[in-house]
């Protein structure tokens, strides 16, 4: 007799299994490499404190 082919993402029949098929985490999106986010915010933080420091310098 052939096996039956189950779905994919279903979990198959089990003897005695009484669990449903858990759901996979979701991926973190943008949050996935936070270390990024925090290099740009810095970087941005940077650029504007040499404007500040370049115009005082100019005075």
């Amino acid at each position: 007799m052939a096996e039956q082919l189950v779905p994919p993402g279903e979990t198959p029949p089990v003897e005695g299994c009484i669990a449903e098929a858990h759901d996979e985490r979701a991926d973190g999106g943008m949050w996935e490499h936070p270390g990024i986010w925090l290099g740009l915010i810095v970087l941005g933080a940077v650029l504007i404190a040499a404007l500040f420091i370049a115009r005082t310098v100019a005075l």
